[in-house]
C-alpha cells in the first residue's frame, strides 16, 4: 500500500467546484473566462454519447463534458472505455513481449521520486488502479493532484523533464514543453500575474511504483496537455494522450514556436488523397464545423461512439500508408520503440479504420478530423478562440489585446487547437492489460 490516502468525497467535491461555479457564474461564457479553455458544443453529439453524461447536457460542458470530469466522473472500477456500442471487443491486447526495454523509463520514474521530499512523495503517489488515473483535465483552472513543477527545486524539475525525456521521443518532448512555454504566453499575453497560465503549473502523479515487473504508470498534466503513461513489464499505453494550445503559433521568450503543423499537414494530406467518391463518404455534408467538435476528451472515458466517414477497407493502398502516416504522428510522440509497436498493432486493423471530416479542406481552414479503428481513437479539432485572437473570431476583447472569448459562437480558427488519442475497447489507462495481469499472472 502506498501512504497516500484515497481521495475523499470532500476532495472529490472540491474538484468538481471549479466547473460547477462556472455554470452558476454565467455558464459558458464563464468557463471560458475563467479558463481559457474550450467547453465545447459537442457538434456531433448524435454519433457519439456518454453514458456518464446526464440526460441533456452537451458534450463538452462542464458535467458532459471535454473538459474535464466534473460530476460525472467515472470511477476506475466502473471503466469500460471508449466502444461504438457500449459493448468492448475483446480479444484485442494480451499480456506478451514487445522486446523493447522500459528500463530507462522506470529508471528516470525512480530518479524523480528519490529526488522529492518526502510530503512531495507522499502527496504524489497513488495505487496502481486508483481513480486518480481518470481524474484529469485540460482545463488550467482544474485543482489537480500531485507534484506541481512550480513548486519544485531546479534539480527536481530536471528529473521530471528527464522522466519525460525517457518516456517520449524527442518530437514528443519538445511539443509538450512549447505547449507548457505557450500557456506561460497566454498568461503574459492577458497580462500575467495568473498562477495556472505558467510554465509551471503542471503535474506528476504516480500510480504504483516504478518497476520493470510489476505494473505503474505516471501522469503529467496541466492546462492543454495531459499525458497518461501505464508500464508493464516491456509493454507501454500512453492514452489518453490530450495535447492542444491556444495560441498555436508565438513567440515567447525570444523563441518563435509553432505547434500542430505536423497533425495538421498530415491531416490535410490524407483527405486530399482521396477521390471523389471517397471524400462524399469521408467528410460529413450533414453538419457544419463549429466551435468545438471534440467527444472523446476528458470525462468522457465511456464514451459511446459509433464508426463514421470512409473505412480502410475502402482505400487504396497508398491511402492506407497516408493513413498510417497520419496516426504515426500521433503515436510517434511516444518512445520509437513502442510507437512502432502501437503503430503495428493500428496496421492491423487498417480496413476497420474510419477517417471522418468536418469542415473545409484548404491549408488555412479550421477542420476536423477523426480516426477510429477497435485499437485507436484520434480526434484532431481546431477551435474557437477563447483568449487569444482577433475581433473576427467573435466574442470580446476582454480576453487581452485585440483578442475575445469566442466560446461557441465564435469562428474556429487553427489558432486554438485541441488534439486527443485513446485507445479504445477498455485499453486507455492500461486498464485492460492490468486485468490480464491481475487474473493470470499476479
Amino acid at each position: 500500500m502506498h501512504g497516500h490516502r484515497s481521495r475523499t468525497p470532500e476532495t472529490e467535491r472540491t474538484r468538481r467546484w471549479f466547473m460547477n461555479r462556472s455554470l452558476l457564474l454565467g455558464g459558458a461564457a464563464a468557463v471560458a473566462a475563467m479558463t481559457g479553455c474550450s467547453a465545447g458544443s459537442g457538434s456531433t453529439a448524435s454519433t457519439a454519447s456518454s453514458s456518464a453524461a446526464p440526460g441533456g447536457m452537451p458534450s463538452g460542458m462542464p458535467g458532459g463534458n471535454g473538459m474535464g470530469p466534473g460530476a460525472t466522473e467515472v470511477k476506475y472500477a466502473d471503466f469500460v472505455g471508449v466502444t461504438t456500442d457500449g459493448k468492448v471487443v475483446d480479444g484485442l491486447y494480451s499480456i506478451h513481449s514487445t522486446d523493447v526495454s522500459t528500463d530507462k523509463v522506470v529508471q528516470a520514474a525512480q530518479a524523480f521520486l528519490d529526488g522529492l521530499t518526502g510530503k512531495e512523495r507522499k502527496a504524489c503517489v497513488f495505487e496502481v488502479d486508483d481513480d486518480e488515473w481518470l481524474a484529469w483535465s485540460n482545463v488550467d483552472g482544474y485543482q489537480r493532484e500531485g507534484a506541481r513543477m512550480g513548486d519544485l527545486t531546479d534539480a527536481q524539475r530536471d528529473l521530471g523533464y528527464a522522466l519525460l525525456g525517457a518516456a517520449l521521443s524527442a518530437d514528443g518532448l519538445t511539443q509538450t514543453r512549447n505547449i507548457m512555454k505557450l500557456n506561460a504566453f497566454l498568461g503574459d499575453y492577458n497580462g500575467g500575474g495568473k498562477e495556472t497560465l505558467t510554465e509551471g503549473h503542471y503535474y506528476f502523479t504516480f500510480m504504483g511504483t516504478p518497476s520493470t515487473t510489476k505494473p505503474w504508470g505516471f501522469q503529467f498534466e496541466g492546462h492543454h496537455v495531459a499525458i497518461n503513461y501505464f508500464v508493464l513489464g516491456d509493454q507501454v499505453v500512453m492514452t489518453p494522450t490530450f495535447m492542444g494550445s491556444e495560441p498555436t503559433s508565438a513567440t515567447y521568450q525570444g523563441e518563435k514556436i509553432t505547434l500542430f503543423e505536423p497533425e495538421t499537414e498530415a491531416g490535410l494530406a490524407m483527405i486530399r488523397s482521396l477521390t471523389d467518391a471517397q471524400r462524399a463518404q469521408a467528410i460529413d455534408s450533414d453538419k457544419d464545423k463549429s466551435g468545438t467538435d471534440m467527444v472523446a476528451g476528458a470525462g468522457q472515458d465511456n464514451l459511446k461512439l459509433p464508426y463514421a466517414g470512409l473505412p480502410g477497407s475502402k482505400m487504396t493502398a497508398a491511402q492506407k500508408r497516408k493513413l498510417l502516416d497520419l496516426v504515426g504522428v500521433y503515436v510517434g510522440y511516444m518512445d520509437a520503440g513502442h510507437a512502432a509497436v502501437k503503430l503495428e498493432e493500428v496496421a492491423e486493423h487498417i480496413d476497420e479504420t474510419y477517417f471522418y471530416w468536418l469542415g473545409e479542406t484548404e491549408d488555412s481552414s479550421a477542420f476536423y478530423y477523426r480516426v477510429h479503428s477497435p485499437v485507436v481513437l484520434i480526434e484532431y479539432d481546431a477551435q474557437s478562440p477563447l483568449a487569444y485572437g482577433n475581433e473576427s473570431g467573435g466574442g470580446n476583447s476582454s480576453a487581452g489585446p485585440g483578442g475575445g472569448a469566442g466560446m461557441m459562437g465564435g469562428t474556429p480558427t487553427q489558432q486554438h487547437i485541441h488534439t486527443i488519442v485513446r485507445t479504445p475497447n477498455g485499453g486507455d489507462y492500461g486498464v485492460d492489460l492490468l486485468k490480464l495481469h491481475l487474473a493470470n499472472d499476479h
